[in-house]
C-alpha cells in the first residue's frame, strides 16, 4: 500500500522542473569536504554527514520515502557557502537555518545567526576562508525564534556589544517574545520538538531524511544578547556600515515579532521566514499560539505593493535564493495566495458547520497551486494548518455536546476495548484492516487498546507498524518523524531528556524582565505543595531601582509594585543574584551567607518559597498513557 502510494506521487506532480535545483546551487562557492561539528567537550553539534551518507542527489526515492520529501531531501543537504549577489551571502546547511552575512564598508553584517554558538562560529569560519578576515559590525535579529538568535555569541561577544563596537538590531516586540515563547509552556513544547523535528531517531530512509524547513536542529549552545536598536515601523530606514536599508514590519505572521528587510544597493528582498520553498505552519506541530493566516497573507500582499517592482532577487532564512523580478513576483503572489486559500476556504466550510476535522479532510489545493513546489507541505501542511484556523477562530470545541466533557483518554480507552470485545477481538480487526492498508483507523482504533493496556505488547507493535506506514507516506517531515518517533517509543519507551534541563537557556533567563520570571515562577508553582501556605515576600532589586510584593495564596502566585508593610520578610538583591538561584548556580541560603541576597524579617521565608517550585522533566510519554 505504501509503495504504490508512494509510486503515484510522481505522476502527480511535476519532477521535470528542476529550476528549485538549480536555484539551490547557484552561487555556490565552497564547502568542506565533510561537515561534523563538535562543542567544547567534543560532543556532535552538528552532523550533516549522516544525512550525506544516504541522501544522494541522483538517487530515486527508496520505497519507505515519499518522493516528494525525497526531493526536498535532496534540495536541503546542499551545504556550504553560497553567493546571493555580490556582497550577500549565505552559509547553508550548517543550522536549521541560513546564516546570512552581508558587506559593509568595514566588516561584516550578520542577518539571523543560528541556533548554536557552535554553528554560527563554524559558518563564520567557512565565510572568513574565503574572502579573509573581516569583523563583526552588527547582528540583525530577523524575528524571535531560535534558530535565528541563539547563536549570537559565537559571532561576538556581551562586551563588543556594550561597547558600542557591535550594534544589534530587531524588530519590536523582540525580546518580550524572544524570551517568552518556549518558557512558560517550554517545557511540553521541547518535548513535542522531540518529535516534530526528529532529532533521536536514526538518519536513513526508515528514518529521519529531514525536517522540511531545513534538516534538523543542532544539539549545542543557545546564547542571547538583547537589540541595541528596535525597528518600530514599516519603511524605517538605517544605514549600517555603509549599507542602506528599510524594514517591513510583519508582526504575527510567522512569529510575533518578524520583520521583512530591502536593500536598494541589489534591489534584494530578504523575507525572513514569510515567503520560503515550502508551506508554513499555521499552527506548528511542537505547540505554539495559533498564527493568523489571513495578516500573513496580507503582509506579503504588502511586501508586493511596496517593492514589487524593485525586486531583483528574494532570499530569506531558510532554503536558498529566487532571482528574476517576474520569478520573484509570481513566488510572492502564489505564497500570498496559499495562506489566504487556508484561511479563506477554511471559514467557508467552518460557517457551512463542518468541524476542525472534517474541514481538514474536505480542503485541498486549487489545481494552479497544487503543482507550485513552494506551496507544497514539507513542514506545515494543508490539513493541520486548516484545523488551525478552525483553532483560531472556534477553540478546541467543536460545538458537539457531546465532546463538551469528554472522557480522558485511558478512561475513555478502557470502554472503548470493552465495548468493541476486548482487546484480542480489536487486534484481530485491526490486523485484517492493516493488511488492506487502512492504517489511519488502524492507529485509531488500536491506540485505545494501548491505552486501556500499557503493558499489551502485541497492541504496541501493531500501532508503531501503522504508524511507521503512515510517516513513510507522509509528504510533511515533521509528520514524518512524529509517527517514526511514535513507532520507536513504543517499541523501545519514552528517552530519557532529563539531562536536557530547562527549556530556558541561561541567557533567557538571565534576559527576562522581573514581571517576566515572576510569570515563569508562577507556572512553576506546585499547587499540592503551596496548599495551606500564606506568604508574603518584599522583593527589591537595587540594580534596576525596582520593588515588588510577591504573594502566595490560595496555591497561586501573585506579584506587585505595591510593596506590602507587613510582609514576613524582604529581600534586597539584584537580578543576577535572584536568577542564579533559580538557575541553579547558587542556594538561597549560599546567597544570604554570601551577602549578595540581604533579608529583613524571617530568613527561612524564602527557603520555604523557592522549595514550592517544580523541575520539569521532558520525558514524559505521549503515545502511551
Amino acid at each position: 500500500m505504501t509503495e504504490a502510494q508512494n509510486a503515484a506521487v510522481l505522476s502527480k506532480l511535476p519532477f521535470g522542473d528542476r529550476r528549485e535545483f538549480e536555484d539551490a546551487a547557484r552561487g555556490f562557492l565552497r564547502k568542506p569536504d565533510t561537515l561534523t561539528i563538535l562543542g567544547a567537550k567534543g560532543n556532535i553539534v552538528w552532523d550533516l554527514e549522516s544525512y550525506k551518507s544516504f541522501i544522494k542527489q541522483d538517487a530515486p526515492a527508496p520505497a519507505s520515502v515519499n518522493p516528494s520529501l525525497w526531493r526536498n531531501a535532496q534540495l536541503n543537504v546542499q551545504y556550504g557557502l553560497f553567493e546571493v549577489v555580490d556582497g550577500i551571502y549565505q552559509v547553508r546547511g550548517y543550522d536549521l537555518a541560513n546564516i546570512t552575512f552581508i558587506r559593509g564598508d568595514s566588516g561584516w553584517i550578520a542577518y539571523d545567526v543560528g541556533t548554536a554558538i557552535e554553528t554560527s562560529k563554524a559558518a563564520y569560519q567557512l565565510l572568513t576562508e574565503q574572502f579573509g578576515p573581516r569583523p563583526i559590525v552588527a547582528v540583525i535579529y530577523s524575528h524571535s525564534h531560535l534558530d535565528h538568535y541563539a547563536g549570537v555569541k559565537g559571532l561576538v561577544s556581551e562586551a563588543d556589544v556594550a561597547s558600542g563596537k557591535v550594534s544589534i538590531i530587531a524588530p519590536a516586540g523582540f525580546m518580550e517574545h524572544a524570551v517568552s515563547e518556549g518558557v512558560i509552556a517550554g517545557n511540553a513544547m521541547s518535548r513535542r520538538a522531540s518529535y516534530m523535528y526528529g532529532a533521536l531517531l536514526p538518519r536513513n530512509a526508515e528514518g529521519s531524511v529531514g525536517a522540511g524547513l531545513g534538516l534538523t536542529t543542532p544539539i549545542g549552545t543557545a546564547t542571547l544578547i538583547a537589540p541595541t536598536k528596535t525597528i518600530s515601523r514599516t519603511g524605517e530606514k538605517l544605514t549600517v556600515d555603509g549599507v542602506e536599508m528599510e524594514f517591513q514590519l510583519t508582526p504575527g505572521t510567522e512569529a510575533p515579532a518578524e520583520m521583512n528587510t530591502y536593500f536598494p544597493k541589489w534591489r534584494a528582498m530578504w523575507m525572513a521566514e514569510n515567503t520560503t520553498a515550502t508551506m508554513h505552519n499555521i499552527l506548528t506541530l511542537r505547540g505554539a499560539q495559533v498564527r493568523d493566516a489571513l495578516e500573513w497573507a496580507k503582509y506579503i500582499n504588502e511586501t508586493i505593493d511596496l517593492y514589487g517592482d524593485k525586486i531583483d532577487v528574494k532570499f530569506q532564512s531558510h532554503h536558498w535564493p529566487k532571482w528574476g523580478n517576474a520569478d520573484v513576483v509570481e513566488h510572492l503572489h502564489k505564497q500570498r495566495d496559499v495562506y489566504k486559500f487556508i484561511h479563506d476556504r477554511s471559514v467557508n466550510l467552518m460557517n457551512k458547520g463542518y468541524t476542525g476535522e472534517e474541514i481538514a479532510e474536505l480542503i485541498s489545493l486549487p489545481k494552479s497551486l497544487e503543482g507550485f513546489w513552494p506551496a507544497r507541505g514539507y513542514y506545515g501542511t494543508l490539513k493541520h494548518n486548516a484545523r488551525a484556523v478552525y483553532q483560531r477562530y472556534m477553540g478546541w470545541y467543536d460545538g458537539n455536546p457531546v465532546n463538551l466533557d469528554a472522557l480522558p483518554p485511558v478512561d475513555a480507552a478502557k470502554k472503548y476495548v470493552d465495548y468493541m470485545g476486548g482487546a484480542a477481538a480489536i487486534l484481530a480487526k485491526a490486523q485484517t484492516d492493516f493488511d488492506k492498508g487502512e492504517y489511519r483507523w488502524v492507529a485509531t482504533a488500536v491506540k485505545h487498546v494501548v491505552f486501556a493496556d500499557p503493558s499489551n505488547s502485541d497492541a504496541k507493535r501493531l500501532l508503531a507498524k501503522a504508524l511507521e506506514q503512515m510517516g513513510y507516506q507522509a509528504e510533511s517531515a515533521p509528520w514524518r518523524s512524529v509517527y517514526l518517533q511514535a513507532a520507536y517509543e513504543l517499541r523501545n519507551g519514552a528517552p530519557d531528556l532529563s539531562a536536557m534541563g530547562s527549556s530556558a537557556s541561561p541567557d533567557v533567563i538571565r534576559a527576562m524582565a522581573p514581571e517576566m520570571l515572576f510569570d515563569y515562577l508562577a507556572v512553576l508553582l506546585n499547587a499540592e505543595k503551596a496548599e495551606g501556605t500564606n506568604l508574603t515576600l518584599n522583593i527589591n532589586f537595587t540594580d534596576i531601582d525596582k520593588k515588588y510584593t510577591v504573594t502566595v495564596a490560595n496555591s497561586v502566585l501573585n506579584y506587585t509594585e505595591q510593596q506590602s508593610d507587613k510582609p514576613d520578610a524582604t529581600a534586597h538583591l539584584t537580578k543576577a543574584a535572584l536568577d542564579d538561584v533559580q538557575l541553579g548556580a547558587a542556594t538561597i541560603e549560599q546567597k544570604i551567607q554570601s551577602g549578595d541576597i540581604k533579608v529583613e524579617g524571617t530568613r527561612g521565608a524564602f527557603a520555604e518559597f523557592f522549595g514550592l517550585f517544580d523541575k520539569f522533566d521532558p520525558s514524559f510519554p505521549i503515545v502511551t498513557p
